[in-house]
């Protein structure tokens, strides 16, 4: 199944006339920036959506996620008229429409790990240049994390930066 793509202008008449705004993302994402009045549903608990009949409008960043599980979330719109916002709350923010945004939440979770492993492998790196060669075992050890994540779906690193102190604040 396909969802009808809409337009921010198109998606803000939908809203205005009662139609729910669905943010796919996850929670993190959510809290640092989102479109106001949206209601944050991320894609693993799509099963809680809201079933009154009332169309839907799902969003994601840049309409990607929401794209490739468009049948996912007609199928979780239970018979209720299903939309995208095409492009995202990127294409939204285009267009001049407001969004809500919270810097004092902590960055997603992907952004510090993609941020955490670049380090600790350019870390390794060097140290394995002008030190010793068995720090290189650190950026090979890394390497190695990452492609189990993405093997199995499983993060080591999100999980064990998730409970960290400045991440508790978007956990709500």
């Amino acid at each position: 199944m396909t969802l009808a793509t809409l337009s921010p202008a198109d998606t803000r008449a939908a809203i205005d006339a009662g139609a729910h705004l669905i943010d796919i993302r996850g929670t993190d994402e959510h809290a640092r920036e989102h479109i106001p009045g949206a209601q944050n549903v991320p894609l693993d608990q799509i099963s809680k959506l809201p079933k009154d009949g009332r169309p839907i409008v799902f969003h994601c960043t840049s309409g990607m996620r929401t794209a490739a599980n468009a049948a996912q979330l007609g199928a979780a719109a239970g018979g209720a008229p299903a939309f995208m916002l095409g492009g995202g709350i990127d294409a939204w923010r285009q267009a001049g429409q407001p969004i809500v945004a919270d810097r004092s939440q902590p960055l997603e979770i992907m952004r510090q790990v993609q941020i955490t492993a670049g380090g600790l492998v350019l870390v390794g790196v060097l140290l394995g240049l002008f030190l010793a060669p068995g720090f290189l075992g650190l950026s090979a050890f890394v390497g190695a994390g990452l492609m189990f994540a993405g093997v199995t779906g499983w993060c080591g690193m999100a999980t064990l930066l998730r409970v960290m102190p400045w991440n508790r604040r978007a956990a709500v």
